[in-house]
């Protein structure tokens, strides 16, 4: 589709069943027009990976993802060839130059990401290391990659690249630089229950207004895991699930498990009260 203005953005994320606000549309609008990957930084659960999957259901192309880890390296993200098939051809008499085309390559999500129009998700980036931050900066300044034994690949549409962080460590400059840049923070009271209205739009009022505030609550909490949006969300399906119209003690007692995900954090809502967590 195309996207003329930050407002069309924000249209058609809307649409796809994404709210972003007008800072968060906009940044993605220029990532989108300039070419610049989007770098997103904010505390887990504030939807910087549904960004990326939004995007890709918004723009109508394919979502690929990169999900980063401690010791992930080039061949993990880029390609590697197909070592079985390629015995079964050098055994059925194939040369051994003809084992080296693409059909024997096996693409990885970066490799994917240039052959196709896409956006590609490089998910959590802060969990790699320096050097594979380096390998991606070089993939992403040149939309391009060398296969030693079949040359450049270069991409004819560059992916709309949506990287993310949830501040584990500091990324490099040089990457930040090479990205547009943008924080997403907990959605303020009236953006988060427009936004559980609309992935949940059978929930009551009164039982929306509750989760959300309660959820709130707990983010001001020395929590080991404040809950975010998507807890929000399963917090109220939860609770409608078991047909229930407002939250009490009771069926919050019940059903804390959809909400927050480590059992010290839910025996320190407990000593705190939950008839304080839900009052007002």
């Amino acid at each position: 589709m195309r996207v003329l203005t930050p407002e069309d953005m924000a249209s058609a994320l809307d649409r796809v069943g994404y709210l972003a606000d007008e800072g968060l549309a906009t940044a993605a609008y220029l990532a989108l027009r300039m070419g610049r990957p989007l770098f997103c930084e904010g505390e887990p659960g504030t939807g910087k990976t549904a960004l990326a999957t939004a995007l890709a259901s918004a723009l109508d192309v394919e979502l690929v993802r990169l999900q980063c880890y401690e010791g992930i390296d080039a061949t993990q993200a880029l390609y590697e060839w197909d070592f079985p098939r390629q015995l079964l051809e050098l055994r059925a008499g194939s040369s051994v130059e003809s084992l080296y085309s693409r059909r024997f390559l096996l693409a990885r999500p970066l490799l994917r990401a240039l052959e196709s129009p896409c956006v590609l998700l490089v998910d959590e980036i802060d969990r790699a290391d320096d050097e594979f931050e380096a390998f991606l900066l070089e993939i992403l300044s040149e939309n391009a990659v060398t296969v030693p034994e079949l040359g450049e690949i270069r991409a004819s549409t560059p992916p709309l690249v949506v990287l993310t962080s949830n501040r584990t460590r500091e990324v490099h400059d040089a990457l930040k630089r090479r990205c547009l840049y943008h924080w997403l923070d907990h959605p303020s009271l009236d953006r988060e229950l427009a936004i559980l209205r609309k992935r949940l739009p059978g929930v009551g009022d009164r039982l929306a207004s509750q989760v959300v505030s309660a959820v709130r609550r707990l983010r001001e909490m020395e929590l080991l895991k404040p809950p975010g949006v998507a807890e929000t969300i399963d917090w109220a399906a939860a609770l409608t699930a078991l047909g229930r119209e407002s939250v009490d003690v009771s069926s919050a007692a019940l059903t804390l498990g959809a909400v927050l995900k480590y059992r010290e954090d839910v025996d320190r809502v407990v000593a705190a009260g939950l008839d304080a967590l839900l009052a007002g």
